[in-house]
């Protein structure tokens, strides 16, 4: 048997790592000056390197590992699965009882009619997918010309082609020739950043009506669909004003624009429903899940369909499809997680922890370094400001702050991402109130070790 563990001492594994492994997101070359961490074991909600040092993950992975690290029952399932049916497509009129029965699970779970799933191995593939979905979806009921989809500016909806056009990362776009044809952005609901002396919620209601001024601008005959996330996740946890999502829903009633809800972050639990749509009454055709399914554990995706988009797909040959879709082994294990979610009442510990929650991290506003703290469920996020009154950027550029707190909370043993200069985090759900403080605490020394040091370096001015 092939054992992979943690063999060799920790500089030896990150040579290797800098002479072989490419990493994503990364400039892989001072990466590899500086050594990657090696993560060796995780349970619960810490992981542990290969020094031995105990680290609390506030961002459950990559915002996926709901029901935390070490569930034997998982490993159970997918070795069972392995032995039973380890593969097997679902091309050529073919199925298999794991994706039927996830198939079906995913119905029962998900809002309103939305009903049939087509598997994807993760967010980025089931985006993919929904850009020819909807396409075809409008080609097949006669109007082919409508094929322009609206996203938001700093949204993110994955990292291939497809996926990163939906997304409006300026970074992603700058390589790669993106976005494709027939994708148009339109601005975020991020009150603190671009609100200026509005009100929140008239910002809200302002970015709102971007979408029916972009539809009435280039003709409601053109557009074929609005995809955005309940709470944008990787572009900083920005939760919409409550002006905001009302207001889309009315526009892509009134112009018949197939609403896309991307709830590859907000899915399974993290708002405290099943799904972020219910939490801020949002009526999707289709939406986007991934992470939360399988709480990580095993690659799985996809786009769960309403009763009226699936008629339509489903009258025709769609010819579009991937090798792993619906991979028995990773249905397997998302029908597992989603029992333990039920059986363990995940949703209900959410709703009982959060505000406790909520309470610690709104509080974190009273630090010199914060203006702004939003939190949504089990997601927040805090905004670094050299001048709390003026809502300032640091006039170092964005990202100084916040790759200076990001290291601060490394080297005080907690995973929390900054996206710009913000900070955020999105911990696993099975999270306890003692574990918050603990968090807190960690979260609350980095802040300070953050504060002194942009501080001596100069840094705390205004742009």
């Amino acid at each position: 048997m092939t054992l992979i563990s943690n063999h060799l001492p920790t500089a030896e594994l990150q040579r290797l790592d800098a002479a072989h492994h490419v990493h994503p997101f990364s400039a892989n070359t001072a990466l590899g000056a500086e050594g990657a961490r090696v993560i060796t074991r995780a349970k619960g909600i810490e992981l542990t390197d290969s020094d031995g040092n105990q680290i609390l993950d506030a961002m459950a992975g990559l915002w996926c590992v709901n029901i935390g690290y070490g569930r034997d029952e998982l490993a159970d399932v997918a070795a069972r699965q392995m032995r039973e049916l380890p593969y097997y497509n679902s091309f050529f009129k073919t199925t298999h009882v794991p994706a039927i029965a996830l198939a079906q699970k995913l119905a029962e779970l998900a809002p309103d009619d939305l009903n049939h799933t087509f598997f994807a191995t993760g967010g980025s593939d089931a985006n993919d997918t929904n850009i020819r979905l909807v396409r075809t979806y409008w080609a097949e009921k006669g109007k082919p010309e409508k094929s322009i989809i609206i996203a938001r500016k700093n949204g993110y909806h994955g990292s291939t082609v497809g996926a990163a056009s939906l997304g409006g990362m300026a970074a992603m776009h700058a390589q790669g020739g993106l976005p494709i044809p027939d994708i148009l952005h339109i601005g975020q609901p991020n009150w603190w950043a671009e609100g200026g002396d509005m009100t929140p919620e008239e910002f809200g209601l302002a970015r709102a009506q971007e979408l029916e001024a972009a539809i009435l601008q280039k003709g409601e005959d053109r557009i074929a669909a609005f995809i955005a996330e309940p709470v944008q996740g990787a572009g900083g946890v920005i939760v919409a004003p409550d002006s905001y999502w009302p207001e889309i829903q009315r526009i892509c009633d009134k112009y018949e624009i197939l609403l896309i809800v991307d709830e590859v972050i907000c899915g399974f639990g993290r708002t405290g429903n099943w799904f972020g749509s219910q939490t801020l009454g949002i009526r999707p055709d289709i939406i986007t899940v991934a992470k939360g399914l399988s709480s990580g554990y095993a690659p799985i995706g996809g786009s769960i369909l309403s009763d009226e988009v699936s008629s339509v797909i489903s009258a025709t040959d769609f010819n579009h499809g991937y090798t792993y879709s619906a991979h028995p082994v990773a249905a397997a294990v998302a029908l597992e997680n989603l029992r333990i979610m039920e059986e363990e009442d995940i949703i209900g510990h959410v709703r009982r922890t959060s505000p406790y929650l909520k309470e610690k991290w709104l509080a974190m506003v009273d630090h010199p370094l914060i203006g702004e703290a939003r939190i949504l469920g089990m997601m927040g996020s805090l905004a670094m400001t050299p001048d709390k009154a003026s809502r300032a950027a640091f006039a170092a550029g964005p990202g100084t702050a916040g790759l200076i707190a990001r290291d601060r909370c490394f080297a005080n043993g907690l995973v929390m991402r900054h996206v710009g200069d913000r900070v955020v985090i999105a911990p696993p759900l099975i999270i306890t109130e003692a574990q918050i403080d603990t968090m807190m605490a960690k979260a609350t020394k980095a802040l300070d070790e953050t504060y002194t040091e942009l501080k001596s370096e100069g840094l705390l001015k205004a742009a």
